[in-house]
C-alpha cells in the first residue's frame, strides 16, 4: 500500500503541482484548501504525513499543526512558509511540524524533507510499538522490571531489534537470555519468521556442526539421508545460539565464515549453500578469559559481539522481584485453579532478601512450589522451601528448647537463638548485610552491634 499524502494549501496551483510531484513518486495524495477542510480529512483518511502552508484564511497551517499534534503521535507535519520568514517556521516546529520549507523551493529539497519525515515516523512507531510489547507482561514472557538496569535493557532491545546487527547476551544461566533474544526477533521485521534455538551444550561435539549446518546421506555412520541443518530452517528469520562459549573450535571456524559470507556446507557436501537469518548468541561464559586460553576464537567474538546486552543477576535487581513474584503467582494461580493473590509479609521479606543463585529461573520454581502446596489464598512462609525459611529461623517460631532438670542460663540460651537466627539469616542474603538487616528487621548498625557482642565479628571489622 502507497503511503498516504495530505496537503493543504488555499492556492489551487500549489495543490496541483504538489499533487503531480507527490503521485509520480508514489504516494496517494489527498488535497484540502483549507484548515478545516484539512482536520477533516486527516480525521477520515489517516494520512501518513501532512503538508501544509502556513498562511491560509480562516483556520491557519498554525492552527492546524496544534490539532493534528493533539490527536496524533506519528504523522510528520511539513510547514510550508513565506520566503524568509524565519517567525513562521519556528513557530510551525514548536507547535510540533517535522520540519519547514520556504517558498520557492528546489523540488528535490521538497522530496528529501519528504523521505526523512516519512521514514522519521516509521522508526518512531516501530519503536512505540515494540515498547508497548515490552510493557505487556505476556509480550515477553518473564521479562519484566523496573530497576534501572533493566530499563536500559528495554531500551538498547528497542534500538537493536529494528536492525540486523549480532548480538551477544551475556548472563548469569536463570537470567532470560532466550527471553532477550526472543524480544529482538519479536521487534524486528523477522518477527513472523522461525525463531530457532540451539543449545549448543545440550548437543554432542560429533553432531553440533551437522545439527547446525546439516548432512549428506552417507556422510558419517547413521547419515541414511539427507538432512536440512538448523540454519536452514530458520531462513529468514533468527538463529539463537544458546551457551555458544561451549562450541569447539573447529565448529567455531565453519561458524564464522557462515557469520561473514552468509553461506555453508553441509557434512559431506561440497556445494555451498546461502541462508538468511539473523545470528543471536548468548553465554554465561567469560568469553574474554575463553579467549586468552585459546579456546574461543578471536575473529569470532567479535563477529557475534557487535551489540552487547549484560543481563543483571536477580540478586542486583531487587526492586524487580515483587513484579516477578506477581507475575509468576498470577500464572502459576490460574494454571492450578487457585486464587493465590496475595503474598504474606513475612513471605515477602525472605523472598526479597534471598540471594538466587539460580536467578529469575530459581524464583518461578520457587512460586510454582508454594502455589502448589499452598491451602490458603495467599503465599505464605511455611510453604517456602526449607532452606529459605525453615533453616533460617525466621518462620515466626522459636525453635523448640528443652529446660533442663538442673536449670539453664537464659542470657546464654537467648544469645545462642538470637546467633542462630543471623547465621541463617546472613545464609539466606548471601552474607549481604544490608539485606539481612532488613530481613531481620533491624538496622544495619544494630545488626553490626549484634554481632560483635555475640563474637560473630570483630569490633574493628568494617560492614
Amino acid at each position: 500500500m502507497p503511503e498516504r499524502v495530505l496537503v493543504v494549501d488555499d492556492e489551487q496551483s500549489m495543490r496541483e503541482f504538489l499533487e503531480i510531484m507527490l503521485t509520480q513518486d508514489g504516494y496517494e495524495v489527498s488535497l484540502a484548501s483549507d484548515g478545516k477542510e484539512a482536520l477533516k480529512a486527516f480525521r477520515k483518511e489517516e494520512p501518513h504525513l501532512v503538508i501544509t502552508d502556513v498562511k491560509m484564511p480562516g483556520m491557519n497551517g498554525l492552527d492546524l499543526i496544534r490539532k493534528i499534534r493533539s490527536s496524533s503521535t506519528f504523522a510528520p507535519i511539513i510547514a510550508i512558509t513565506a520566503y524568509a520568514s524565519a517567525d513562521d517556521a519556528i513557530r510551525a516546529v514548536r507547535e510540533g511540524a517535522y520540519d519547514y520549507i520556504s517558498k520557492p523551493f528546489q523540488v528535490e529539497d521538497l522530496r528529501i524533507i519528504v523521505r526523512n519525515a516519512l521514514e522519521a515516523c516509521r522508526l518512531r512507531k516501530e519503536n512505540t510499538d515494540l515498547k508497548k510489547i515490552i510493557e505487556d507482561k505476556h509480550g515477553f514472557g518473564e521479562i519484566i522490571g523496573k530497576s534501572a538496569r533493566m530499563v536500559e535493557i528495554f531500551n538498547l532491545i528497542t534500538r537493536v531489534a529494528p536492525s540486523t546487527a549480532g548480538v551477544l547476551i551475556v548472563g548469569e544461566s536463570g537470567t532470560g537470555k532466550e527471553l532477550v533474544a526472543k524480544a529482538i526477533h519479536q521487534g524486528s521485521p523477522r518477527a513472523d519468521k522461525p525463531f530457532v534455538t540451539i543449545n549448543c551444550s545440550a548437543i554432542p561435539e560429533s553432531l553440533l556442526e551437522s545439527e547446525l549446518f546439516g548432512h549428506v546421506k552417507g556422510s558419517f555412520t547413521g547419515a541414511v539421508a539427507n538432512k536440512p541443518g538448523l540454519v536452514e530452517s530458520a531462513h529468514n528469520g533468527t538463529v539463537f545460539l544458546d551457551e555458544i562459549g561451549e562450541i569447539p573450535l573447529a565448529v567455531q571456524a565453519k561458524l564464522l565464515r557462515f557469520l561473514q559470507e552468509k553461506e555453508y556446507r553441509r557434512v559431506g557436501g561440497n556445494q555451498d549453500r546461502r541462508v538468511d537469518v539473523r545470528v543471536i548468541a548468548a553465554t554465561n561464559k567469560n568469553l574474554e578469559k575463553e579467549m586468552e586460553q585459546g579456546l574461543f576464537r578471536e575473529d569470532l567474538y567479535y563477529r557475534l559481539n557487535v551489540i552487547r546486552i549484560q543481563i543483571p543477576p536477580l540478586r542486583e535487581r531487587e526492586k524487580d522481584i515483587p513484579l516477578l513474584l506477581d507475575q509468576f503467582l498470577k500464572k502459576f494461580s490460574r494454571d492450578q485453579g487457585k486464587k493465590i493473590d496475595k503474598v504474606s509479609s513475612l513471605a515477602m521479606r525472605v523472598l526479597c532478601n534471598y540471594s538466587y543463585p539460580g536467578n529469575v529461573r530459581e524464583l518461578k520454581n520457587i512460586v510454582e512450589r508454594c502455589v502448589t502446596l499452598e491451602q490458603s489464598e495467599r503465599l505464605t512462609a511455611e510453604t517456602l522451601p526449607s532452606r529459605l525459611v525453615r533453616k533460617s529461623g525466621t518462620d515466626g517460631h522459636l525453635p523448640a528448647v528443652e529446660i533442663p532438670p538442673e536449670g539453664m542460663d537464659l542470657n546464654q540460651a537467648l544469645e545462642d537463638v538470637e546467633r542462630s537466627l543471623i547465621s541463617k539469616a546472613m545464609e539466606i542474603t548471601g552474607e549481604n548485610r544490608a539485606r539481612t538487616a532488613r530481613l531481620l528487621g533491624i538496622s544495619s548498625r544494630s545488626l553490626r552491634y549484634r554481632r560483635v557482642k555475640l563474637g560473630m565479628e570483630a569490633d574493628g571489622d568494617s560492614d
